[in-house]
This record gives C-alpha cells, sequence and structure tokens, in this order.
C-alpha cells in the first residue's frame, strides 16, 4: 500500500535512524557520523556508518544500506509495509491501513502471540497429575523447579488434541497452528493433530523476547529423541540460538556455544549465564553474525567424539570471519558440560573455562592426530600443512609462536619450520597481491554499484547524478538551476526516480529526505543510493551544480537522438518492406 508523505515524514521524525540503529549496534560518534560493527556481516574494524543529520545508515564493508525504514527490513526481514508497521507501533503511531491488504508483518504477530499462549499452556501443564513422568527426568537432570519457570519448560501431554482443544477454544485457527509448525496434518483424512506429544518442552525465544518456536525431548522410546518445530514464517532455525534472549544481558567476557538444550541449561543453573545452544543444526553463517553482536569471544564446548571435531573445526572460520576470538573447551572425564558439571562442580568448571586452549592451538594439535610424525613422509606432510595453517594466523609474533611450537611436534627445529612458514606466507601474499592487482585494473567496474542488481549504462552521466543528487541533498535550493533538466534525460532509473520525487517535495516545501521511496526502490537500489549520499562531500557550488547538469542533458539528448534515429530507421525499414 502507499503511504502518505505526511505520515512516512511524523514515522521518520519519529524513529529517529541514530535511535533505531543504536537499539541493533552499539555505536560511537566520529565527527557528525556514528560508527558501530556492521549488523550485516562480519567484521574487526567499524566500517557501518550512521549519519544522523541525513537519515541514513551505510556499510562500506558489504555496502548495504538506505534509511530507517530499509534498516528495519533488512535486520528484521520484513516487507516495506511490515516495516512500516513495525516502526509505528515503535513510536505509537496508528498506521493508515488498506483493509484490502494482507499483511506479513500481521500474519506474524498472530503466529507470535499463538506460540506465547502455546508456551503457556505447556508450562501450564507441569501442574497436571499427567506431568509425573516429565518431573521424574526433570529431577534425574539435576534441575530445579527455579530453572524450569526461568526457561518457561513445560510438558506436551501425550494426547492427540489437547493443544488443538486449547488453543481453538482461545480463538486461534487449526490453520494459524499449522502455520506456527504445532500441528500435522492428515495426508489423507485431512484432521488435524498435536505435533508435540509426551515431551518435555523447551521454548525458543528471539533475541526481542517473541517465542518463535518449540523444542521438545520424548519421554518414552519413542523418535527422534529431539523433535525440533519446522521451519515457519517466524522461525528460522539458522538465524536463531536456545537462550540467546538471557544471554544477551551477560555481562560476561565470552559466550559458550553449547551442542544442545540440557548443556546451556546446565550452565546457566550452575552460574554461567553465558551459554547458548544451536537448533539442531550446524553452526551457520546467521549464528556466527548473531553472536557477533553480543561478545568479541565464543568458547566451543562441544562433543570430544569425531562429530563434535568435526563441528568445531567448520564452526571455527565461521566465526573468526565475523571478527570473534575462539577458544575451544576440552572436558576429561565428561562427554559435555552438563556431565561434567554433574561430575565435578562449578569451581572445576570455571577453571577449565579460564585455562581453555585458542584455536591456533587445538587446531594445530587436531592436524598433529591425523600424522604418524615417527614416519618421515608424514613429518613432511605434516610440516606443510602445519606452515600453511601457521602462515594463515595475523600477526608475526602468532606465527612465530605456533610456528615453533609446530616445529616442536614434528621435532624439527624452528629455523627449518620458519623456512616453510614464510614460504607459504609469501605464496598466500602473492596470490592475494595478484588478486588485488586485477581488482585495481577494473576501473571501469570499480565505479558500477556494488550491488548486481544495479548498472551504469552511461558512466560519464551516472557520475554527474551522483554529484548532481549529493549537491541536492545538501542544498535543495539548487533545484532552481534545473529549470532545462528533465527526468529522462538521467540514465540511471533510480537517480530520475529521486530527482522526479525530491523536485516535487521541494515545490510543496516538503523536507528532502528518502524516506518516500522506499516502496519506489529496491532493497538493493535504496542501499547504494545511501552509499551516495554518504559520500565525502566536495566542494558545494553553482558552477560544479551546472556542470553536473550540463553532462546529464547532453548525454541525455545523445541517447533521446540516437533512440530517434533508431525508431526512424526501424519506421522506414518496415515501409520499404510493405
Amino acid at each position: 500500500m502507499a503511504f502518505s508523505p505526511a505520515f512516512l515524514e511524523e514515522l521518520n521524525n519519529r524513529n529517529p535512524i541514530e535511535d533505531v540503529v543504536g537499539q541493533y549496534v552499539s555505536l560511537t560518534r566520529r565527527g557528525s557520523n556514528l560508527f558501530g560493527l556492521c549488523p550485516f556481516h562480519g567484521e574487526k574494524t567499524a566500517s557501518f556508518s550512521v549519519a544522523p543529520d541525513k537519515g541514513i545508515c551505510y556499510c562500506f564493508g558489504c555496502h548495504k544500506g538506505g534509511d530507517v525504514i530499509t534498516f528495519i527490513m533488512e535486520i528484521e526481514s520484513l516487507s516495506y509495509p511490515d516495516a512500516v508497521r513495525f516502526l509505528a507501533k515503535r513510536a505509537g503511531l496508528e498506521v493508515p491501513e488498506d483493509p484490502r491488504e494482507n499483511s506479513q508483518y500481521k500474519k506474524k504477530e498472530r503466529l507470535w502471540a499463538l506460540c506465547k499462549e502455546a508456551a503457556r499452556f505447556f508450562h501450564g501443564q507441569l501442574k497436571t497429575p499427567a506431568a509425573g513422568e516429565v518431573w521424574a527426568y526433570i529431577r534425574k537432570r539435576g534441575l530445579s523447579p527455579s530453572t524450569v519457570t526461568r526457561f518457561g519448560m513445560g510438558f506436551a501431554p501425550n494426547q492427540w488434541t489437547a493443544l488443538i482443544d486449547a488453543m481453538t477454544a482461545k480463538g486461534f485457527s487449526k490453520s494459524e497452528l499449522l502455520d506456527a509448525g504445532l500441528v500435522l496434518q492428515h495426508k489423507e483424512k485431512g484432521t488435524f493433530y498435536d505435533r508435540f506429544r509426551n515431551r518435555l518442552m523447551f521454548p525458543i525465544i528471539d533475541v526481542r523476547g517473541n517465542v518463535i518456536g518449540f523444542g521438545g525431548r520424548v519421554m518414552d522410546d519413542s523418535t527422534p529423541k529431539y523433535l525440533n518445530s519446522p521451519e515457519t514464517l517466524i522461525f528460522n532455525k539458522r538465524k536463531n540460538l536456545f537462550a540467546m534472549n538471557v544471554v544477551k544481558k551477560t555481562k560476561s567476557d565470552c559466550i559458550i556455544l553449547t551442542e544442545g538444550y540440557m548443556d546451556a541449561i546446565a550452565l546457566h543453573q550452575y552460574g554461567f549465564d553465558c551459554a547458548v545452544a544451536s537448533l539442531g543444526t550446524s553452526l551457520t553463517q546467521e549464528h556466527a553474525d548473531l553472536l557477533s553482536k553480543y561478545t568479541s569471544q565464543v568458547v566451543l564446548t562441544y562433543d570430544g567424539d569425531a562429530a563434535g571435531q568435526n563441528a568445531t573445526q567448520r564452526a571455527i572460520p565461521m566465526l573468526e570471519k565475523t571478527g570473534l576470538k575462539v577458544r575451544i573447551l576440552r572436558m576429561q572425564g565428561a562427554k559435555d558440560p552438563d556431565e561434567f558439571l554433574k561430575k565435578f562442580g562449578a569451581d572445576r568448571f570455571k577453571l577449565l573455562l579460564e585455562g581453555c586452549e585458542n584455536q591456533a592451538e587445538y587446531r594445530l594439535a587436531s592436524l598433529q592426530k591425523q600424522f604418524d610424525l615417527s614416519v618421515d613422509e608424514q613429518k613432511v606432510e605434516f610440516a606443510r600443512k602445519a606452515a600453511e595453517l601457521v602462515s594463515t594466523f595475523t600477526t608475526a609474533v602468532e606465527r612465530e609462536i605456533y610456528g615453533i611450537k609446530a616445529a616442536e611436534m614434528a621435532k624439527l627445529t624452528p629455523e627449518a619450520m620458519r623456512l616453510e612458514i614464510n614460504k607459504a606466507y609469501k605464496r598466500r601474499i602473492n596470490r592475494e597481491k595478484k588478486a588485488q592487482e586485477k581488482r585495481d585494473l577494473e576501473i571501469a567496474a570499480a565505479r558500477q554499484p556494488k550491488s548486481k542488481e544495479i548498472r551504469y549504462e552511461n558512466l560519464r552521466s551516472a557520475m554527474a547524478e551522483e554529484s548532481l543528487v549529493q549537491m541536492l541533498q545538501r542544498d535543495p535550493s539548487l533545484f532552481q538551476r534545473t529549470q532545462g533538466l528533465k527526468p529522462e534525460h538521467f540514465s540511471v532509473p533510480m537517480f530520475r526516480t529521486l530527482f522526479e520525487n525530491w523536485r516535487s517535495c521541494w515545490r510543496e516545501d516538503l523536507p528532502i529526505t528518502t524516506t518516500s521511496l522506499g516502496e519506489q526502490l529496491s532493497p538493493a537500489e535504496m542501499a547504494h543510493l545511501s552509499a551516495v549520499l554518504q559520500m565525502s562531500e566536495g566542494p558545494l557550488s553553482e558552477d560544479a551544480f551546472d556542470d553536473c547538469v550540463k553532462i546529464i542533458c547532453e548525454e541525455g539528448s545523445e541517447t533521446d537522438d540516437l533512440l530517434a534515429m533508431q525508431a526512424k530507421w526501424k519506421k522506414k525499414k518496415s515501409y520499404g518492406g510493405t
């Protein structure tokens, strides 16, 4: 639906971009702009810029950006209308709704409400006589009643329609229960039945406090032992972590990443309020990006078996890509944190946590186990692979320290290993240098927008159009000098749209912003537009502005002449053929 300029302006005023972005990103002021670590990709150096005076944000690393609506669309995965509703709700504004529109955001709100009621239902079932077996299991696992309450744990009764009956009585439809992943439908009969039955229930809550799904541990010999909600409109297991809603408030200097719900819950009960768990899937880059928003250091506590070690090896590069420091905790005498805590207690685990090895030590030790270093051929291969590994470490000090460790493992001299590392390092640097040289040679490509969705067909005109919109944003009075400039002269559609929109606002004495462009431009165009408007500001003068207008008109006129010639030629050819 189309929102009025007046409403969007009020929405923009009520949601200052620095306040909205500040709820997701820790921002630090540098001059007139604010900077923080980008929430859309992992990075070590803050390259995400917020310009409060312009109402836009932009990442110089991944090139995502836009106004406050675009930001919410991206970070909350919402459509344009739903992002507007999200911000309106935040500011206490009433949205002028189109009754014909079927809002995705309203569907999400219904599913959040349904899952919240389902969580209350499951928790309430713990008070019924049927929950005796599940309480026996809870006591066996050593969980206290306060821990059960803290994590909102519950019980799904061993009945086919217990949840359906309870939720439909509260006004939710079976279709909504199906959309939330809480029920299944019989393929032949078409009847509905509860997905979770006779299970200890774990509500999955996102960082905003919404119940988005469930995990359930069976109380008998049924399979699977653990069952998670399917992917739904509100639940994506690749983007959420169990207990992240609690951990985001931790004062700890690290986050402990575990394999399962019970490990994370046990750690919390023993005083480690910084433990999270993945949701029945391997760690993803989205998980790593989420973790990087709340900590600078992650401790991996995966099981010590082959599967756990493989998971650790896969997780390390993903976490480091986001700029996180990674440490690995090894346990002796227990297969997981839950068992270790029960056997040895919190103090021993704390010592283990303080002494856990960093990822470099872990990866070298893991590499060593793959070779029989008493065999010369394998020793050579180990030295080669160890040199490749150590050559990727960032600093010379790291390469020196871990080069010596690798030499000790292979019983080689530090000098020999240092030579291998230097060779590997030089090879890597040369590869990167050649790649950089290739990028530098593509000058024309470098001036193109970063998004593959956008291409400048006329580079000369596009550069002038960029400068023109930058100057118009800084000084709207320059519109007085655009009498001869027509929208059709613009070679770039997004600048044509912006020019028409801004000139209309200027004539009506409305503020010059990008707020009302979200429905007309794609997210990629909004991001690129933000990048252009964030560029370093050159001299602002009428002569420079007039030069831009002249170039755009010249190039646009040449295009018009060419199109006219093509049309005339086609007409002549068609006439000659009749």
